[in-house]
């Protein structure tokens, strides 16, 4: 039933990412941190990278915790600025908009 509930949550996330992460939390699936909800958009597990990109780049205060959440779960020790960077735009998609980029930069 858990894992039911996990995957319509997922593909929620996936057509509306904030009614998706709203569902995960409603149906206890997620806590309403920005830890929780970074580590889950983080893990990415059926996940759409646009979706993901989405919500990170919206600039609601709670959006922009998760997204410095999400950032700190990366690893760039010993990386180089390009490196880091391909690391951290593999895991989800830049939105289109120019604002929304320059929020997640």
């Amino acid at each position: 039933q858990r894992n039911k509930q996990v995957a319509m949550g997922r593909k929620k996330f996936n057509m509306d990412p904030k009614k998706g992460i709203q569902f995960l939390i409603e149906n206890d699936l997620l806590k309403n941190t920005c830890e929780d909800i970074a580590q889950f958009l983080y893990k990415g597990e059926g996940l759409n990278k646009t979706a993901i990109g989405d919500y990170l780049g919206e600039r609601d205060e709670f959006n922009i915790q998760v997204l410095h959440a999400f950032v700190e779960l990366h690893e760039f020790t010993d990386l180089n600025l390009v490196q880091a960077l391909r690391q951290f735009l593999w895991s989800f998609r830049l939105p289109g908009e120019a604002q929304k980029i320059d929020r997640m930069m």
